[in-house]
């Protein structure tokens, strides 16, 4: 009987306790339900994962936009043109444009043969460091060639250009040949073709020099703002010291248009 009184006693105790402990618990504010953590980090994950797939697909789109361009443009569409034409796309302009509704030049980064690098155009917008206003120049010659076959083109608008400007040092005349290829963009490999590639000659009797420098790499979006399409021919851009396109030619020069050229650049050289 004794034994049977102590269990009763147990019994009860025990129940009443958990009463308590439930009415306690009753004054707790209710918990809000959580998920597990790995479906937490899932989530996050997904979400993560979403953001990267769309940033990743409109670069995607952006290159199959680009590829099926310069498909479309490949060199036989280039050649097939260039029977045309001959590498004259159009005409030079006949008169300056107008300041306001000049273009800027995007910004080159070119190199020398000996290694030196350069942005092109100089201007009074971002030039280079260590260059004054005073080495700004107020006309600059930027004559672009993007095959071999196009340096006959570049030489018959810039030997009357030296020739006209010689003693002029507000004048700037720079050759550009452009290098496409990513494999020869390399450090190692650039450097060694710059060894090799043809070289600046400094005329001690001149004032105006003519530079031939190098742009390595991939040139698609430099192309597409100038509106280069066909690049078997020469590409001349008469640029202001604020980095302005002023006058524009292409291909072989003819007379006249050597004429707007020469009379163009003394305008610049005038303008205050």
């Amino acid at each position: 009987m004794l034994r049977l009184n102590r269990l009763i006693l147990n019994s009860a105790s025990t129940r009443s306790s958990t009463l308590l402990s439930r009415q306690l618990g009753s004054h707790e504010p209710p918990s809000l339900p959580l998920l597990p953590s790995h479906h937490l980090a899932h989530r996050t994950s997904t979400r993560f994962l979403d953001i990267y797939q769309l940033g990743n697909k409109e670069a995607f789109e952006k290159e199959r936009a680009r590829l099926a361009d310069e498909m479309n443009r490949g060199y036989f569409a280039d050649m097939s043109e260039f029977k045309q034409h001959g590498g004259k796309i159009a005409m030079a302009n006949k008169i300056i444009i107008p300041a306001m509704a000049a273009m800027k030049f995007p910004a080159l980064e070119v190199n020398y043969s000996d290694g030196r690098s350069l942005k092109l155009p100089i201007s009074s917008h971002g030039n280079e460091a260590g260059t004054s206003k005073l080495d700004i120049p107020k006309a600059s010659l930027l004559c672009l060639s993007f095959r071999a076959s196009s340096q006959a083109m570049i030489d018959s608008w810039s030997k009357p250009f030296f020739d006209a400007f010689s003693d002029s040092k507000n004048v700037q005349l720079y050759e550009v040949s452009f290098v496409d290829s990513w494999f020869l963009s390399l450090n190692p490999i650039k450097r060694l073709l710059l060894r090799i590639m043809k070289k600046s000659k400094p005329d001690g009797k001149s004032v105006l020099q003519r530079q031939i420098v190098y742009s390595f790499g991939d040139h698609y979006y430099f192309r597409k703002e100038l509106k280069i399409l066909n690049l078997l021919t020469g590409y001349m851009f008469l640029v202001d010291k604020f980095g302005r396109i002023r006058w524009q030619g292409f291909g072989l020069a003819a007379e006249e248009e050597l004429a707007s050229l020469l009379s163009c650049t003394t305008l610049l050289l005038e303008e205050k």
